[in-house]
């Protein structure tokens, strides 16, 4: 039996690919990245991650890959931090760990 191929749309192929410049709090989505890191993760966050990927994908229609949840969770975990400070989420997690 033939395996059936999904492939992406128009509007996915050709759509806006850069950043709003005025908003600072989002990830920078679908754009080349010149900067990169490694990030070490247990076998159970990778795969926390992956089950979440295929989450945006069935149950919302987001196409994305894992970099791009990582780079959104990074903008959504500074922008907390900045509005806030001792009060954000990171500061509470990172004081229980």
């Amino acid at each position: 039996m033939p395996r059936r191929v999904t492939l992406p749309g128009a509007s996915e192929l050709f759509r806006d690919t850069q950043a709003a410049p005025d908003d600072q709090s989002r990830g920078s989505g679908r754009v080349r990245h010149d900067e990169k890191i490694t990030v070490y993760v247990s076998a159970d966050e990778l795969l926390a991650l992956e089950q979440a990927r295929l989450t945006l994908r069935a149950r919302h229609g987001l196409a994305v890959d894992r970099g791009r949840i990582v780079r959104e969770a990074i903008a959504a975990t500074l922008a907390d931090l900045e509005s806030g400070g001792g009060e954000s989420e990171l500061v509470r997690r990172l004081n229980a760990s």
